[in-house]
């Protein structure tokens, strides 16, 4: 052990090869979003549904910093918020990540993963009342965007009715005054959409500086049509590999 890295108990032989496999995943997403600037200290939230289980996924332990999260860090928790696994430690789960992901994933079987984020971008452009506009190509790959009007922090049960509602099929929610939240089918997917988002926030809060110029209606949604997963490739597919490769470069303690 390194100084200053924490002494997680393994729980690689507590759990199946498929939960295993995703928790190896899920850290790494985490590791990824502190890498690329996305995180924001112990806070925010991202989760994955536990393989071939319908009512639990994985999700932080609140009070780890995305830098230290590993495969047996991460809290199982069901639907009601019931902690079903965790190591030996103090930490539980946010209230706030329990409630806006246990709705999602209970309502929508296809987001396999969530990611919320409060960036400082994403944190402007979702107080900006025209929300997300199609300014840059990567922009565009989000036509379809949900908006949550915001409620105070998100800690209230009957808010994942509104929560729901607002993201509908979409895969973006802006959460006004908040930030941002991203659904994908795999991890890999999510961690693609939290990165163009990212970016295409990052453009829009530096355009709008000065006179932007918008594509029309019709070149926006032939755009969107190119980026779709079906008509090119799926995303994050290609990405994932070589981020996984990356992090292992740099320090391959999220696989422990």
């Amino acid at each position: 052990m390194y100084p200053g890295k924490l002494s997680i108990p393994s729980m690689k032989a507590h759990v199946s090869a498929d939960e295993w496999e995703a928790r190896v995943h899920l850290a790494a997403c985490y590791r990824l979003v502190a890498l690329y600037g996305m995180s924001s200290m112990i806070a925010n939230h991202i989760s994955v549904v536990v393989p071939g289980e319908q009512d639990s996924f994985l999700i932080n332990a609140y009070g780890l910093l995305y830098e230290e999260m590993n495969a047996s860090s991460l809290i199982k928790v069901n639907g009601a918020g019931e902690i079903l696994h965790k190591t030996d430690f103090e930490y539980g789960v946010s209230r706030a990540g329990f409630v806006i992901h246990s709705a999602i994933h209970r309502a929508r079987p296809d987001a396999a993963c969530i990611i919320h984020t409060h960036t400082w971008a994403g944190m402007a452009v979702a107080a900006m009342q025209c929300g997300l506009l199609p300014l840059t190509q990567t922009a565009m790959r989000f036509a379809k965007v949900g908006y949550h009007d915001y409620e105070g922090p998100a800690e209230d049960l009957e808010e994942q009715k509104r929560i729901v509602r607002d993201l509908g099929d979409a895969d973006l929610l802006v959460m006004r005054n908040h930030g941002m939240l991203v659904t994908g089918a795999s991890i890999g997917e999510a961690f693609f959409n939290i990165h163009r988002l990212e970016l295409a926030c990052k453009a829009q809060v530096a355009a709008l500086a000065t006179e932007v110029v918008l594509p029309s209606a019709d070149i926006v949604a032939k755009t969107n049509h190119m980026y779709q997963p079906n008509v090119r490739r799926p995303y994050g597919v290609l990405e994932w590999p070589a981020l996984m490769r990356q992090l292992d470069r740099i320090d391959p303690s999220y696989r422990d």
